[in-house]
């Protein structure tokens, strides 16, 4: 069974893996046609396995998430299991849209109240709009209704951002992108240590970074093998996040049964890290980001409105293998699986994909690199 983790404000047991509900196997490769009858497999193999620790999203699979979790969800006992979603500032144009978006979410999840609720995905121009609209008011009146037992925000923006939202309200819980490669690279570190001087408990997204650190480069997946020849690369990932003290549960998108199979592996009778563990996956993590190009996580919050329909994720993952094994052939074929009306020669330069982008990554200069790449490589094939 999933190792559980005491939530010192309830006293209540939490399932150190969650499970991250934005990324279930789906029809014909639509992203917006929830397989239910694989994902409900997954639910009940998860849940029959001690998770309880369920987070979707008003968004997620274009709106089919918090339906499909609702359906999967009910057959359980309300109270066995914890269930999150969040108030997506890009839906909300005035303010009467959060009460709508609110009420409209506990129908599609088809439960009374949230266990845990989150502002989603924060940065400075979010925070800012929600602000604008009384959100964190109204949603501290529905924690009195007790319509949220828990509130709390995910975070995409600047250590200034973050510090401004953590001082400006009372909060449950933070919810942060968090892994070994973000600590080693990147602002990660800083912003648990900030979360950790809040005495607040941390929900981690993106611990394999959107399946990125589940196959590193050869030489780094070659370090981690040798010490756990047994074990998926992708765990030491997930055993990183789940090592830290302040962290509560640890989600994970899992798209397939041998994932949720993999996980409730490294999450039953938990073992955190040992120190040479740690120092190894910092090695592994060096040699790693001399490879790593695109921190992309496959979020798709780029493709939302992309007036071309280009699939971006893909177009950057075809990018990324490239430039990891510089392999022509392999280039071309993905690219040419795509679509045609989604391929990156589509790209017009709007930008309107960046403004999107928790990771701020200048997509149409890529897109454009993508195209040019495709060109070269064709001529030369």
């Amino acid at each position: 069974m999933v190792t559980k983790k005491l939530y010192q404000k309830t006293q209540q047991e939490v399932s150190l893996l969650g499970f991250g509900c934005m990324r279930f196997p789906v029809i014909d490769g639509d992203d917006n046609r929830i397989d239910y009858e694989k994902s409900v497999e997954m639910i009940d193999f998860a849940y029959k396995s001690g998770v309880n620790y369920f987070d979707t999203a008003y968004g997620y699979h274009g709106g089919e998430s918090e339906k499909f979790v609702g359906v999967a969800l009910k057959r359980y006992p309300r109270e066995s299991f914890f269930l999150a979603s969040k108030m997506p500032p890009w839906f909300v144009k005035e303010e009467a849209d959060i009460e709508k978006i609110f009420n409209n979410q506990l129908e599609r999840c088809q439960v009374d109240y949230f266990d845990f609720y989150l502002e989603h995905s924060l940065n400075d121009e979010n925070y800012d709009k929600l602000e604008k609209y009384n959100t964190y008011e109204f949603l501290t009146q529905k924690k009195k209704e007790g319509k949220i037992r828990n509130l709390g925000f995910s975070f995409h923006g600047s250590l200034e951002c973050l510090e401004r939202i953590l001082s400006d309200h009372e909060w449950d819980f933070v919810q942060l992108q968090y892994n070994y490669l973000d600590a080693e690279t990147g602002s990660a570190q800083k912003e648990y240590e900030m979360i950790k001087k809040y005495n607040l408990p941390l929900i981690v997204m993106e611990p394999v970074r959107g399946g990125a650190l589940a196959n590193l480069c050869e030489e780094a997946n070659a370090l981690l093998k040798k010490a756990e020849p047994d074990k998926s690369i992708a765990s030491w990932a997930i055993r990183f996040a789940a090592s830290n003290e302040s962290v509560l549960t640890v989600l994970s998108g899992m798209s397939t049964s041998e994932q949720v199979e993999d996980n409730i592996r490294t999450m039953s009778d938990f073992k955190p890290l040992t120190e040479d563990e740690n120092t190894l996956l910092s090695e592994a993590a060096k040699i790693f980001k001399e490879y790593f190009s695109i921190p992309c996580t496959k979020c798709r919050y780029c493709t939302k409105d992309c007036p071309q329909g280009i699939d971006i994720p893909e177009m950057l993952s075809i990018w990324g293998r490239y430039r990891l094994e510089k392999n022509a052939g392999d280039f071309l074929k993905r690219y040419n699986n795509v679509e045609n009306n989604q391929r990156a020669d589509r790209c017009i330069s709007c930008r309107l994909c960046e403004s999107f982008c928790p990771q701020s990554i200048q997509i149409a200069d890529l897109m454009n690199k993508i195209k040019d790449l495709y060109i070269e490589l064709s001529a030369n094939k």
